[in-house]
């Protein structure tokens, strides 16, 4: 008979929170293999903590989204969103699907390139790019959305200097019931900046207007909003082809849609409160198709969805340093990844699942990394078995974000891993060394030598 583990007795308040139709228990197995690949055996060969991406996680939610779409909308593309997972592995899974580029900045814009993303499948977002970045665009013949009037000036400098029309569309903000509003950037809807970008770029005559682009917030949980978007959009469309008799190209909806992560406050689990691609793709195509469009003049569809798309697809495998009890009696656990790594803590109510078996009791504990700062927190509350120095546990739904936005901070980051379609797993990067930090460096010669 296998020994019991000790647990000491502790007088704890009994302090439940509100009650839910979720009960309190989180877990009820372990979480032992991803893709039939043992996690032990991933951290045995790569090292812990370790970011591991599922291919067929990535391909299947792809999958479903593509086909929520284009069951209703006869034109329908993405573009992958660089900006929530620049890995070129994952990048180019989208890419083999049929996903253009998305990118924010010049670095990923090189990086869609090289990647070997044609010029005239990437669309280049964001507030800053520089004069050399808009040259490159405009010679690959990139979609450039243009964010403010300084760009849209700088642009028109540029014309005469490349020789080549440029092909632009304006993002657009606007009022679509949701709060704060996010009107830092693009051109305002309801203030008339829209109309304003618009007429400057058509009636100067430097460059083809051939989208409308907006994205109006970030996990959204409301449908409707985008379908109050798609018809604004719309709306600017067809006033356009009035006005001027050019027809737009495609309406850009961006992205923004939630995952099943549980934000941090949240009543309901995020499985249950995020909407399905199936609801954001009835909001949208539904509003385009009723905005008055004639048949063979349907704008396409561009989607630059990141999130919902990659989330999933994503777990961060940890190991536990120790145990101890907080002045106030509740269970600290230690754990060898934290807010370095895993940012999207900060927001969300991470699902974590013991790696190994574990018995019925059950404890409400802290999770906290080991770095030397008090907010390192990965769960301030959360019920699991007791872990002990040396377990492993599998955080789920970490895809987005996280390795764009970790930070080489106390602790070294993590490598990647990418198990196939055949579950044979593959380093996509590798684990940071100091000599990897250090490559960077430049010591000046007369700080080299010292006596202490």
């Amino acid at each position: 008979m296998k020994k019991q583990q000790y647990e000491r007795p502790v007088i704890q308040k009994l302090n439940t929170g509100l009650m839910n139709k979720f009960g309190t228990k989180t877990e009820y197995s372990p979480v032992t293999h991803i893709d039939d690949v043992g996690v032990k055996d991933l951290i045995n060969e790569f090292g812990s903590p370790l970011f591991v991406i599922s291919e067929k996680t990535i391909r299947d939610t792809y999958a479903s989204a593509n086909r929520a779409f284009k069951t209703r909308y006869p034109k329908v593309q993405f573009a992958w969103s660089y900006k929530t997972n620049y890995m070129n592995a994952v990048c180019n899974v989208y890419h083999q699907m049929g996903s253009w580029g998305e990118v924010v900045s010049g670095f990923e814009y090189q990086k869609a390139l090289k990647n070997g993303v044609p010029g005239n499948k990437i669309i280049f977002n964001g507030p800053d790019k520089t004069i050399d970045e808009l040259k490159s665009a405009i010679e690959n013949d990139s979609l450039i959305h243009i964010d403010h009037l300084d760009e849209l000036y700088t642009i028109i400098e540029l014309v005469d200097e490349v020789k080549k029309r440029p092909r632009v569309a304006i993002r657009v903000n606007m009022d679509t019931g949701i709060y704060p509003m996010w009107d830092r950037f693009g051109f305002n809807y309801e203030n008339g900046q829209a109309w304003d970008a618009i007429n400057k770029i058509i009636l100067t005559d430097k460059m083809d207007l051939v989208g409308l682009h907006c994205h109006i917030g970030t996990f959204m949980l409301a449908p409707s909003a985008y379908g109050i978007a798609a018809s604004k959009l719309s709306e600017l469309a067809l006033g356009i082809q009035k006005k001027y008799d050019k027809k737009i190209q495609y309406i850009d909806m961006g992205g923004g849609f939630a995952s099943k992560n549980t934000l941090k406050g949240s009543y309901l689990q995020g499985v249950d409160a995020s909407p399905t691609f199936d609801e954001f793709a009835e909001a949208i195509t539904t509003s385009i198709l009723n905005a008055g469009f004639v048949e063979d003049e349907l704008p396409l569809l561009i989607l630059e969805t990141g999130r919902a798309l990659i989330d999933d697809a994503g777990y961060l495998l940890g190991s536990v340093i120790s145990n101890k009890r907080l002045s106030d009696g509740r269970r600290a656990t230690i754990l060898d990844f934290g807010v370095n790594v895993m940012f999207t803590s900060f927001w969300y109510d991470h699902k974590v699942s013991p790696a190994q078996e574990f018995s019925q009791y059950t404890e409400d504990a802290v999770l906290y990394g080991p770095l030397c700062m008090n907010i390192d927190v990965v769960r301030e509350n959360v019920t699991l078995p007791p872990l002990k120095k040396g377990d492993h546990v599998v955080v789920h739904t970490v895809g987005a974000y996280n390795m764009t936005q970790w930070m080489q901070f106390i602790a070294l980051r993590p490598a990647v891993v990418l198990i196939d379609l055949d579950n044979k797993p593959h380093v996509i990067r590798k684990r940071e060394t100091l000599e990897s930090i250090d490559a960077n460096e430049q010591l000046p010669s007369y700080l080299k030598d010292f006596k202490l």
